[in-house]
């Protein structure tokens, strides 16, 4: 995947991203909708390529005054995600230098890698995940919609504790995507269906699309390396 091709597939993947987060806000109060409604139509620009660089720079700042209006990232990961993106896009189209824009596409790539292994890091060194505990409560007392089939999980405490591993080892080994293609598709694959599997049982479908927005800059730094 060429250099061009990743900037051209994110923005892609940002514009269905800010789309899908915008739709959310549509039955909002008026002052949200003032913001919500343009962050769509422009986000429809950069999806079929319309004056991409100066639509970036209005997301950009309509993503600021997001973060005005709800005093903050209120959507946690995904909304820092989000303005990373936008950033890092705005800084390739505005600054002139080849060198500095792959820079800004490696640092985009860095976050997206490390934002797994951090995740690991966490859970690991925290006894409830270690135990599968932690997620048996995320089962039981998640206020988040999900069906009675789903909560009775909560009581197969060794599938609670093998899935709690397999989610640290993948995080913590996500890096290891650098060894070969093969180590590449099955982290991508197993962070994808991660995703999935969220948007799925807790509805967390905000972090699907965001998150992989940020896949083409990985794939890219792959194929950088092993040029």
């Amino acid at each position: 995947m060429s250099f061009e091709q990743a900037i051209h597939l994110t923005e892609i993947l940002l514009a269905i991203s800010l789309i899908q987060q915008s739709l959310e806000h549509l039955n909002s109060a008026s002052d949200e909708r003032r913001l919500f409604i343009p962050q769509i139509l422009f986000s429809i620009l950069l999806l079929v390529g319309i004056s991409t660089k100066w639509v970036l720079l209005v997301l950009l700042f309509i993503s600021f005054l997001i973060l005005y209006r709800f005093q903050g990232p209120y959507n946690g990961g995904c909304d820092r995600m989000t303005l990373l993106i936008l950033c890092c896009l705005n800084f390739i189209y505005f600054c002139s230098n080849h060198v500095f824009q792959e820079m800004a596409f490696i640092y985009l790539a860095l976050q997206a890698i490390m934002s797994y292994f951090i995740a690991g890091l966490v859970k690991i060194i925290n006894p409830d995940w270690r135990s599968g505990q932690a997620l048996k409560d995320i089962f039981h007392f998640s206020a988040y919609p999900m069906s009675e089939e789903m909560r009775s999980i909560k009581d197969k405490s060794n599938w609670h504790l093998a899935l709690s591993w397999f989610i640290i080892a993948a995080e913590l080994l996500f890096p290891c995507i650098f060894i070969n293609q093969i180590f590449l598709c099955i982290f991508l694959i197993i962070a994808f269906s991660f995703h999935v599997a969220n948007t799925v049982i807790f509805g967390f479908n905000r972090f699907l699309w965001i998150w992989l927005a940020a896949y083409p800059s990985v794939i890219w730094l792959f194929a950088r390396v092993h040029h």
